[in-house]
């Protein structure tokens, strides 16, 4: 009895946190149908009394949305694929390949992620700008090539797989890269689909750094377009920008209730909590 009592609690606490997270979800959803004076007058309201599409006609009327959005995905898409390309190579030689130092090497890898963005920001916008990237995505994407926490989770992966499997193969002939293709990338392939998924989550969701590079509205990203329709003050284009808002977040949302499992599995054989 009691411990359907415990039961019944944390189910209880488990919807209470699902409605707290859901919450901002359904407020952008809900603001961007309502007029400017309903989502002042009654912004906490979840249905809209007077249901409009202007906010989003207003959007694509105003900027080249299409062009945002090919923007943002091409962005989001490059930065994913060469990180994944990196990452699998990077961790691939720290399980399979014996050189020296390999360990302290890792550690030194693993210790930038402790590195705050605002240390490398200033050096990483003066190499873009001597290369005359500013102000185009390939700045915006260039210094996001690599990434230790898909090293990090790769690596994990693939210490699963018995290092006999590698010896044998290479005993009968088998040269690295077709053992990385065909041995070992099918065995992580779960791994592999959710670290991408969340470097493309990340990538989409970018602000601070292409807000740096980017000037021109022909190469704005979806979070900088957002940026247009907030002051200051909290925003007088309210519904406008939870419009952006919602448009922004759909390919992420998606993504994410798709892979969901991969990635939560992922973190869970990493040993991340």
């Amino acid at each position: 009895m009691k411990t359907n009592k415990n039961q019944i609690v944390l189910h209880i606490v488990l919807i209470i946190l699902v409605l707290i997270t859901l919450f901002p979800i359904v407020f952008a959803l809900s603001n961007s149908f309502k007029t400017l004076q309903e989502s002042f007058n009654s912004v906490l309201s979840l249905v809209p009394k007077e249901f409009t599409l202007e906010n989003y006609k207003y959007v694509f009327s105003r900027l080249p949305l299409f062009k945002i959005i090919l923007n943002t995905f091409t962005i989001a898409f490059t930065v994913t694929a060469v990180k994944i390309l990196t990452s699998i190579l990077a961790a691939y030689s720290f399980v399979y390949v014996d050189f020296k130092e390999k360990n302290i090497i890792y550690f030194i890898f693993l210790t930038t992620m402790f590195i705050p963005f605002t240390v490398t920001m200033i050096p990483n916008y003066l190499i873009v700008s001597h290369l005359k990237l500013t102000d185009t995505i390939w700045g915006v994407m260039l210094p996001q090539f690599a990434d230790v926490l898909g090293i990090f989770l790769l690596r994990q992966a693939m210490r699963t797989i018995p290092k006999s499997i590698i010896e044998v193969s290479k005993i009968d002939g088998i040269n690295e890269s077709k053992i990385l293709k065909d041995i070992i990338l099918p065995l992580i392939r779960p791994s592999v689909i959710s670290t991408a998924i969340i470097f493309f989550i990340n990538s989409w969701n970018e602000y601070v750094w292409p807000v740096l590079i980017i000037s021109s509205q022909d190469n704005y990203t979806l979070s900088l377009a957002l940026q247009m329709f907030i002051s200051s003050e909290g925003g007088t284009e309210f519904p406008i920008a939870m419009a952006v808002s919602v448009i922004t977040m759909i390919i992420p949302l998606i993504l994410f209730l798709i892979f969901q499992r991969q990635i939560m599995s992922t973190f869970i054989s990493s040993g991340v909590k």
